[in-house]
């Protein structure tokens, strides 16, 4: 089994004396066969040392890496088993499509017969066949990332890995590619992990995700579960686009009920929350709630006093089918995702109907999740 896991790893680099920078912090992860992990977060949270250190490219400080069962802290990359796709493709200039695909091949010393066939199958799956006598230079990018592909295929690794594979292509070209990794993962049932610092690509191919922030993982868990049961602020800002919405503000109990109440508004909290809020009742706290759980009044199904506010729109963006609207209420500036066949224009007031099923709240103090 192409199982890789990081127990307690710690990666850090000299920086001021006395004070190495902690580049990774304490790393537990487990990747089972098969499987298809996406480590996602912000330049510099540690993703692709992580990586690095699980190839072989970086010396673990601390803390133990496991492929297959087997402990590799002390094995070379080239005896790790695995094959590693970087952001810039790393072609031979001088080597034709095949001779880069074959090269790693030819290292190992396989017989010719069984290098031209693993190539061609992979060029075939890959869709490059017509272009395996071309160099590198004459290549669009896309062309370059399947080449790249191409010559971690044929290798037959126990674990892929992938360094910000798509983020030098243009915004159609990553659409499509992810596509092709997600089925080249089902076609091949292969061990993949993959760093980016883009969280669509993450939602969209990744079996579970790994938050990561200044060197420490957030969180760990399948798409759905990230985006509805976010662990803290951090990874409810960072997964969603456009952003979830936070206001701060304080929970008023009123007869039965619990509001927030931020300095322009109040909103009555779900009555399934209440109970598990009423501990910070009086207190400081942050709510969260998503674009696409705002609605205009006009057009809203659950609309009430209790769950509807008025603010002033600053900016519309259309997006075709639908449209970003930027708003404020005086104090805090939000943004809610609309049908674009509303006509709104900047400056206007418009009465819009928070969903209070779906808000999240956070404590303030310790940013971590509450609801």
């Amino acid at each position: 089994m192409a199982r890789v896991v990081l127990k307690n790893v710690w990666k850090r680099f000299p920086d001021k004396p006395g004070k190495p920078k902690e580049a990774v912090k304490n790393i537990n992860l487990s990747c089972e066969d098969k499987e298809f992990i996406v480590l996602v977060g912000p330049s510099g949270c540690g993703k692709s040392t992580t990586l690095r250190l699980i190839a072989g490219l970086e010396e673990a400080t601390e803390g133990e890496i496991f492929i297959e069962d087997k402990m590799v802290n002390d094995v070379p990359p080239k005896d790790r088993d695995i094959a590693m796709v970087f952001q810039n493709y790393a072609l031979y200039p001088h080597m034709n499509v095949y001779e880069n695909m074959a090269f790693g091949l030819k290292m190992k010393k396989l017989p010719r017969e069984e290098i031209k066939q693993r190539v061609l199958e992979a060029a075939d799956i890959l869709g490059i066949t017509e272009i395996l006598d071309k160099k590198p230079r004459v290549l669009s990018g896309g062309q370059r990332q399947r080449v790249a592909l191409g010559r971690a295929i044929v290798r037959k690794p126990k674990v892929f890995l992938f360094d910000e594979p798509l983020s030098n292509l243009d915004a159609k070209l990553r659409v499509q590619m992810r596509a092709e990794i997600s089925k080249l993962h089902t076609r091949l049932q292969a061990t993949m992990i993959y760093v980016t610092h883009d969280q669509i690509e993450a939602m969209t191919m990744g079996d579970r995700i790994v938050v990561m922030k200044d060197g420490l993982i957030q969180q760990i868990a399948d798409p759905i579960t990230l985006y509805d049961q976010p662990s803290n602020k951090f990874v409810a800002s960072f997964i969603g686009s456009p952003s979830m919405n936070f206001m701060d503000g304080t929970l008023v109990k009123k007869k039965d009920a619990v509001y927030f109440s931020e300095e322009n508004f109040t909103v009555k909290v779900h009555d399934d929350h209440a109970a598990a809020l009423e501990e910070y009742a009086s207190r400081d706290l942050t709510m969260g709630i998503r674009p696409e759980d705002i609605f205009d009044k006009v057009y809203a199904s659950n609309a009430s006093p209790d769950n509807t506010i008025t603010a002033t729109v600053e900016v519309v963006e259309p997006m075709g089918a639908e449209a970003l609207l930027y708003l404020t209420t005086g104090k805090s500036p939000f943004i809610a995702r609309v049908a674009s066949y509303e006509q709104l224009e900047v400056n206007q007031d418009i009465d819009l109907v928070f969903d209070m099923s779906k808000a999240h709240f956070f404590d303030k103090a310790t940013e971590q999740t509450i609801i």
